[in-house]
C-alpha cells in the first residue's frame, strides 16, 4: 500500500498517537492480563509498609509488612513474587483472634504470636511465592506477612524499578538516578504483593538514599533518619497514603533541580481554600524548558475537579522530565508524573492532562480486573478529550474526533476486523467506546452526563468499580434528569455498541410527496464480499439526530427519535422536497448515513455556495467522507460521491480536506492498473493545485498547525499525481546528495523529496539511490535505508527499474541484501498497479530459477505469491493470474492455499471494477471537459 499510503499513514499516526496513549490500566496489554496468574481469594491485604533502598550498583535491598486478615481457612500465604527476586527471610505473626478462637475464649494476651513457615515454594514459570504454615490460619484473623529480600535495578527497559543516567554539563560528572514505573502489573518486580487492581490498601513507603540526593513518593515526605551502618545515606519515610493499588505506587531518587512549590490555587474555583504543592523537576540544564508546565497542570485541574466535583485526590503532585526515559509512555504513579523530556516541554498539554486524568480514573477510582480495561481507557481519553477542548487547545487538537472516527469505520467494516491483532481490537473497540461517552454527552446533555460520571466517582472513590458502574451512574442521572426515558438504560445502549466488532450504516429513503422518510439500519460492510454471517441480526440503540435545512441549527442534538434496535422506522414532517435533511450531524454517533440520490444532491449544490459555512466543517467532511465511503462500499453511486468533492474548489478548512486525501489514496489505488488513472490523476491536480498555489510552497510564520497540515498533505498528492513544480523541487534537491564527494556518509535530502524522484525522476537518480543501498554503511541508522529501500521499490513508474532491483535481489543473491529486504521489496511492490503487475511478470518470466533459489524459505515463497498474485483488480489482471495458476497448478506448494485466496479476492475486486470504472470515467471525462484539461501527464 506504500508509497501512496505512506504520508497518511505518518499523519494517521503521529495525529492518532495524541490520544491513543496505550496506558496503565488500561494497556491494550491488558486483554493478556484477562488470565494473568490469580492469587487464592483467602487473603485480603489491609495495609503495607514497604522498605527499599537502591544502591549505584545497579541492586536493590528490600523490606516489606504486609497486614492481611483471613476470609477462607488456609494454610497458605500466597504473594506475587519476580522470579529474579531472592528472599533472604520471612516471617509470620498473628495478631488477633479468628472468629473460632473467639467462640472458644483464646486468652487475648497470647497475641501477637509467630506462627511457624513449614516451606516456601516458587511456582515454575509463574511470578508467585507461596509460604506453607505449619498450621492453618483461620477466618477473621489478622496477621502479618514480614519478607526481606534483594533484587535487580534494570537499565535496558524503563519499567519496574529502573536505573539511568546523565551527563550534568557543569561538572561533567555523570549522574544517576532510579525511578518506578509499575503499571500494569509490575509492582511484583520490586517488592512481594497481592499486585492485583482489586486489592486496594494504604501504603507506607520508605525510602533509602544518598544524602546528596533526593526522594519522592506518592505522599509527602515524614521524617528522614541516618541509616545504621551507611555513612552519607539515609531513610526518607513518606506519610501513608489513601488506600491504592499496588501498581499506583511509585517513588523517584535523583540530584534533579525543581521549580519548587508551585501552588496550584483554586481562586474562583467551585472547590475553594485547597492548594496543591506541585514540584516540577529536571536535570538542571533542562529544567527552564519546563517553566510553562504549572500553568499547564493548574488549569487541567481546575477543569478536572470541576468534572469529577472531587478535589485532586493527594496533597501533592510531582511531576519529572526524565532523560533517556525509554518507555512508550508516561508513567502515572499516584502523586508522581513521569515524562520524556519532549513530552513535557512540548507546546500541548495533551500527555499532561491524560496523565492527570489517571490520578482520578485509575488510582481514585480502580477498575476492578482488567477484562473492564476497555472502559476505563475509553473513559480516560473521553475525559482528557473533553478537557483539552475545554482548554480551548484548539490548535493542537480540533481534529477530534474525525481521524479517531475514520479508522475505526475502516477496521469494523472489513471482513474480518483486526485480523489476528489483539492488540488492534483492544484499540478499536476502546475508541469506540470512547466514541459512546461522546454520543451520551450529545443525546443525554453535558450536564447529565458530568452528574452521572460525578456520581460514579463519589460511589467509587478509593475503591474498584466494573465497568457496568459507570453506565448504571449515568442511567440513574438521566433518569433524574428526565433526560432519558425510564423504559431506556444507558447500559442497553452502550451494549448494543460495545459488544460487536462492528458499526451500523442508516440509510434515509424520503418520501418526498408524503414529506416523511423511512430510515433502516444494518451492517457496515465496505469490504468485499459482504458475506458476514448472521448480519441480519445485528442491531443498534441509534440516536436518530435531525437537522432541516429550512433551520440549520447544528447546537440541538436531542434526538429526534431512537432506533430502538429496529430495522426501520419512519419520521415524519420533514421538510419540502427542495429541501435537504442531515442525519447524525458533527458525527453524534459513530455510524456512516446514506440518503436517496436527490437528497445527496441537494446537499452537494448547498455546499457549492456561499451558505455552506451554516453547515459546521466536521459536518462537511462527514458528508463527504460518507458519500465516498459509501460509494467505494457499494451503496452509492460514484458519480454522486464525486459530486460531494466540488465544493472543495471552494473549501479551505483543513478539516474537510481530511477526508479527500483518504479518498484519493483509496480509489487511486483501486484503480491505478486501469486506463481512467491518468484521468483520476489529472482531476488530483485540478483539485489540488489552486489550493497549494494559494497556501505557498513555504510555510509562513505564525501560521496555524491546520493550514500547515493542509499544505504538506497537498503537497504529498500533487507529487503523487505528477505536478511538475513538486518533481523538479525534489530533483533539484536530490542533486545536491548526488553531487556531494562521500554521498554515503549520510542523506541531505529530505525524506519527501526521496520518492518523487524514484516515481518520476531519471534511471541515473533511481540507480544511484540504489548503490546508496548496496553501500550503506554499517555505522548509520539501519532505518534510513530501511527508508530507501522501501522508496526504490514502491516508488518507480518505470518497470525497468523494479525488475533491475529484483534481479539483483533474487536472481543475483546480491549479498548485500537480507531476506528481510527481499521481504519488504515484496511487500512494498504491492502498493501500485506497476510494482505488482512487474512483480507478476518476474515471476512468470523466471518461474523455475525462482522457485529453485527460494524453494527452502517458504516464508519468501508465500511472500512472493501473495505480492504477486493477490492485489490484481480488473479482468485482465483475473485472466492473467488464472493463466498461471492452470500452468503451474502442481507446482505452487506452501503457496496453494495463497493462490486460491488470490483468485478468489480478485473476481470480487474485478466486479467491483466492472461496476464502477465506467461511472469513474464517464465522471471524469465530463469534469475534465468542463476544465478544458488533456491527461497526458509530461514531465
Amino acid at each position: 500500500m506504500w508509497p501512496k499510503t505512506l504520508f497518511l499513514l505518518i499523519v494517521f499516526n503521529l495525529t492518532y498517537a495524541r490520544y491513543t496513549q496505550k496506558r496503565s490500566i488500561d494497556l491494550i496489554a491488558a486483554h493478556g492480563l484477562i488470565t494473568d496468574t490469580k492469587l487464592p481469594q483467602d487473603l485480603i491485604p489491609h495495609e503495607y509498609l514497604i522498605q527499599i533502598h537502591p544502591l549505584p550498583e545497579g541492586v536493590f535491598n528490600g523490606k516489606v509488612s504486609i497486614n492481611f486478615t483471613v476470609q477462607q481457612h488456609t494454610d497458605t500465604v500466597a504473594l506475587h513474587f519476580h522470579p529474579d527476586m531472592e528472599l533472604l527471610e520471612s516471617s509470620v505473626r498473628q495478631f488477633t483472634r479468628s472468629d473460632e478462637e473467639i467462640k472458644t475464649k483464646v486468652p487475648i494476651e497470647t497475641f501477637p504470636k509467630s506462627l511457624i513457615i513449614k516451606d516456601v515454594e516458587k511456582e515454575k514459570k509463574k511470578p508467585v511465592i507461596s509460604f506453607i504454615l505449619k498450621e492453618a490460619i483461620k477466618e477473621g484473623a489478622m496477621f502479618e506477612i514480614t519478607l526481606i529480600y534483594k533484587g535487580k535495578i534494570f537499565n535496558d527497559t524503563s519499567e519496574g524499578l529502573f536505573k539511568s543516567t546523565y551527563v550534568d554539563p557543569q561538572t561533567t560528572e555523570t549522574k544517576w538516578f532510579v525511578a518506578t514505573h509499575f503499571r500494569p502489573n509490575l509492582a511484583r518486580n520490586v517488592f512481594p504483593c497481592f499486585d492485583e487492581p482489586g486489592y486496594k490498601t494504604p501504603m507506607v513507603i520508605k525510602i533509602g538514599r544518598h544524602k546528596n540526593m533526593t526522594a519522592t513518593s506518592n505522599m509527602p515526605l515524614l521524617h528522614t533518619e541516618p541509616m545504621e551502618n551507611m555513612n552519607d545515606w539515609v531513610w526518607d519515610t513518606f506519610e501513608k497514603s489513601p488506600p491504592m493499588a499496588t501498581f499506583s505506587v511509585g517513588f523517584v531518587i535523583s540530584e534533579f533541580s525543581q521549580i519548587k512549590n508551585s501552588k496550584v490555587l483554586k481562586d474562583n474555583h467551585t472547590l475553594t481554600g485547597y492548594n496543591i504543592d506541585m514540584d516540577v523537576w529536571a536535570r538542571p540544564n533542562f529544567i527552564n524548558a519546563l517553566v510553562n508546565v504549572s500553568s499547564k497542570v493548574n488549569q487541567s485541574i481546575h477543569i478536572l475537579e470541576d468534572f469529577w466535583a472531587r478535589r485532586y485526590p493527594l496533597p501533592k503532585l510531582d511531576i519529572f522530565a526524565l532523560p533517556n526515559y525509554q518507555a512508550t509512555r508516561p508513567a502515572d504513579s499516584w502523586g508522581i508524573l513521569l515524562f520524556k523530556e519532549s513530552e513535557l516541554s512540548g507546546k500541548g498539554s495533551w500527555h499532561i492532562t491524560q496523565e492527570l486524568v489517571y490520578q482520578w480514573l485509575g488510582a481514585l477510582a480502580t477498575p476492578f480486573w482488567w477484562s473492564d480495561a476497555h472502559i476505563n481507557n475509553a473513559l480516560v481519553r473521553y475525559v482528557t478529550a473533553y478537557t483539552t477542548l475545554k482548554m480551548e487547545e484548539n490548535e493542537t487538537f480540533n481534529n477530534w474526533p474525525m481521524t479517531m472516527l475514520y479508522s475505526i469505520y475502516y477496521e469494523f467494516s472489513k471482513r474480518y476486523p483486526h485480523g489476528k491483532s489483539t492488540a488492534i481490537k483492544q484499540d478499536s473497540t476502546s475508541a469506540k467506546t470512547e466514541l459512546i461517552f461522546r454520543m451520551l454527552n450529545y443525546t443525554l446533555g453535558e450536564k447529565t452526563l458530568k452528574k452521572g460520571l460525578q456520581r460514579f466517582m463519589a460511589d467509587r472513590e478509593f475503591k474498584t468499580f466494573f465497568g457496568d458502574d459507570i453506565w448504571n451512574s449515568i442511567t440513574e442521572q438521566a433518569r433524574i434528569d428526565k433526560t432519558l426515558d425510564e423504559k431506556i438504560s444507558v447500559n442497553e445502549i452502550a451494549g448494543s455498541w460495545i459488544t460487536k466488532d462492528r458499526l451500523p450504516v442508516v440509510t434515509v429513503t424520503r418520501d418526498y410527496k408524503k414529506n416523511s422518510a423511512k430510515l433502516t439500519q444494518r451492517v457496515y460492510l465496505r469490504e468485499r464480499p459482504h458475506d458476514v454471517p448472521d448480519q441480519e441480526k445485528f442491531v443498534w440503540w441509534i440516536p436518530i439526530v435531525l437537522v432541516k435545512q429550512t433551520n440549520l441549527n447544528f447546537q440541538n442534538c436531542t434526538p429526534t427519535v431512537w432506533m430502538k434496535r429496529e430495522k426501520e422506522i419512519k419520521i415524519e414532517n420533514l421538510p419540502e422536497k427542495d429541501k435537504f435533511i442531515i442525519v447524525n450531524p458533527e458525527e453524534i454517533g459513530p455510524f456512516p448515513v446514506n440518503y436517496d440520490v436527490d437528497n445527496w444532491n441537494m446537499l452537494s449544490k448547498f455546499l457549492c455556495t456561499d451558505n455552506r459555512k451554516k453547515i459546521p466543517v466536521n459536518t462537511r467532511a462527514k458528508l463527504l467522507h460518507d458519500a465516498w465511503n459509501l460509494a467505494y462500499a457499494g451503496d452509492l453511486s460514484f458519480a454522486t460521491a464525486l459530486n460531494m468533492t466540488l465544493f472543495l474548489k471552494y473549501e479551505r478548512e483543513y478539516l474537510a480536506w481530511d477526508p479527500v486525501f483518504t479518498l484519493i489514496d483509496h480509489i487511486g489505488r483501486h484503480i491505478d492498473s486501469s486506463a481512467v488513472h491518468k484521468k483520476f490523476q489529472s482531476y488530483v491536480r485540478i483539485l489540488l493545485t489552486p489550493l497549494y498555489e494559494e497556501l505557498g510552497n513555504d510555510p509562513q510564520e505564525g501560521e496555524s498547525e491546520g493550514r500547515a497540515h493542509l499544505r504538506s498533505s497537498s503537497k504529498v498528492f500533487l507529487c503523487q499525481a505528477g505536478y511538475k513544480p513538486c518533481i523538479k523541487e525534489a530533483q533539484e534537491a536530490f542533486k545536491k546528495w548526488m553531487e556531494i564527494d562521500n554521498p554515503d556518509e549520510g542523506n541531505p535530502v529530505a525524506n519527501q523529496y526521496i520518492c518523487p524522484v524514484f516515481k518520476w525522476g531519471t534511471q541515473e537518480e533511481w540507480e544511484f539511490g540504489l548503490q546508496r543501498v548496496i553501500q550503506f554503511p554499517p555505522g548509520r541508522k539501519q532505518n534510513e535505508r530501511t527508508y530507501l529501500l522501501k522508496t526504490l521499490a514502491g516508488c518507480p513508474n518505470d518497470a525497468s527499474k523494479i525488475e533491475r532491483l529484483l534481479n539483483i535481489t533474487v536472481l543475483e543473491k546480491n549479498g548485500n541484501f537480507t531476506d528481510t529486504d527481499v521481504y519488504l521489496i515484496f511487500s512494498m511492490l504491492t502498493g501500485g498497479a506497476n510494482g505488482y503487475t512487474t512483480l507478476f511478470n518476474f515471476l512468470k518470466k523466471n518461474w523455475d530459477e525462482i522457485k529453485l533459489r527460494l524453494e527452502d524459505r517458504p516464508h519468501l515463497w508465500n511472500s512472493l505469491i501473495t505480492s504477486a498474485t493477490s492485489v490484481f483488480k480488473t479482468q485482465e489482471g483475473l485472466d492473467m493470474v488464472s493463466e498461471l495458476y492452470v500452468q503451474r497448478q502442481s507446482e505452487f506448494g506452501t503457496a496453494d492455499f495463497v493462490i486460491e485466496k488470490s483468485l478468489k479476492n480478485i473476481k470480487e475486486e474485478t466486479k467491483w471494477s466492472n461496476d464502477n470504472l465506467p461511472i469513474i470515467e464517464k465522471w471524469l471525462d465530463n469534469y475534465l471537459a468542463v476544465n478544458d484539461v488533456q491527461t497526458t501527464t509530461k514531465i
